[in-house]
């Protein structure tokens, strides 16, 4: 079963965001790194990041995919 990504967004003080596509786990391993600081590693579809957790102020993962055209 091939995994499925979200697109995340990770807001820095300073102003600056990262966009990232990441899996569900890699998803909730961010939040619980969030109370602990330091650094996390977090798996992208594109490739490993290194996050300095200190200078997170948000983060926003949508909920689902996001489609262009007509229906449901």
């Amino acid at each position: 079963m091939a995994l499925q990504f979200r697109r995340i967004s990770i807001g820095f003080q300073g102003g600056h965001s990262l966009a990232l596509k990441v899996n569900e786990d890699e998803l909730k391993g961010l939040y619980a790194g969030l109370g602990e600081g330091g650094w996390h590693e977090l798996e992208s579809e594109d490739g490993p990041v290194r996050l300095y957790l200190g200078q997170v102020v948000y983060v926003r993962a949508e909920t689902d995919d996001q489609r262009v055209g007509f229906g449901v």
